[in-house]
């Protein structure tokens, strides 16, 4: 079989994709900000509490064995 040779799309090719695309956006309503706003915080706090444990017991629990 033989292999294609796959180009890679111009850079005004890429651009008037990502206009056409910012275009369609619209401003979030308020109700869906804070929805938005609450799920990335409870993200950052579960991955803060998952750093935290992983360095108690990299750290910590040596220390005490």
């Amino acid at each position: 079989m033989a292999k294609e040779i796959q180009s890679t799309p111009t850079i005004p090719l890429k651009l008037s994709e990502y206009t056409r695309i910012l275009k369609l956006t619209r401003k979030p309503t308020r109700d869906e900000f804070t929805m938005i706003a609450k799920v990335s915080a409870a993200g950052i706090l579960i991955i803060g509490f998952i750093g935290f444990i992983i360095y108690f017991f990299l750290t910590e629990v040596p220390k005490l064995v």
